[in-house]
């Protein structure tokens, strides 16, 4: 009887070892998806900040856009447009061209 149980000692520290070297290439594996994760997450993170700073120009820029409509509704604006794109002047005013 003695025999068996050194057989079961050795199958008992071959299956220790088996468990202890699939514990330790598991722990390798998650190791590097791990890294692979973190890389990922910075280039997410870069990308949001670009796009959130994207988003902060364009909204600037409506702001710039509904100003410059709010503008385009003004006398200033049609006098403007009157003077330079069509010649047209007020009655009575003198124009000056330079030759």
């Amino acid at each position: 009887m003695a025999r068996p149980r050194k057989r079961n000692r050795k199958e008992n520290r071959f299956s220790i070892f088996l468990a202890v070297i699939v514990v330790i290439l598991l722990t390798t594996m998650v190791g590097f998806k791990s890294i692979g994760l973190k890389q990922k997450r910075a280039q997410y993170l870069e990308e949001q900040t670009r796009l959130t700073r994207q988003i902060q120009k364009e909204e600037a820029r409506s702001q710039e856009i509904a100003e410059y409509e709010k503008y385009t509704h003004t006398r200033k604006y049609i006098e403007e447009v009157a003077r330079d794109k069509l010649g047209l002047i007020y009655e009575g005013e003198i124009l000056f061209r330079n030759e």
